[in-house]
């Protein structure tokens, strides 16, 4: 008897620690969940590992009334030692990249106009 309790004294709270790990990690919060309608449209990351990491992503939004930029640009994902991620922003109901280059100034600026751009840093 005394070995099963000593079991089910410690089963329970590793099944809770457990559920409740998983329940965090499916219930992080989407930019679907964010104010402003942001859709992601075009992603591109260099290739080589031996420097930063570089990424750009195209999102769309559809409410620029109420968009929280900053939020959403907060989703993504920055890396130390010198990664870079940026963020432009078009409106939805315009014409807008489908593909992005590794090279500046990223898309056809004579074709589409970024609304907001964000720039983040990786902290060492």
């Amino acid at each position: 008897m005394k070995n099963t309790r000593k079991v089910w004294l410690i089963a329970i709270p590793l099944i809770i620690f457990l559920g409740y790990m998983i329940w965090d990690s499916y219930s992080q919060p989407s930019i679907a969940d964010i104010p402003g309608d942001f859709e992601e449209v075009a992603f591109v990351r260099n290739e080589q590992n031996k420097g930063g990491i570089e990424r750009i992503y195209a999102v769309t939004v559809g409410d620029i009334a109420n968009a929280k930029y900053e939020a959403c640009a907060e989703i993504f994902p920055v890396n130390d030692f010198n990664s870079v991620t940026r963020v432009f922003f078009f409106d939805k109901n315009k014409p807008y990249p489908t593909t992005l280059t590794l090279e500046p100034p990223h898309y056809d600026t004579s074709k589409y106009e970024a609304l907001n751009i964000i720039k983040r840093r990786g902290s060492k």
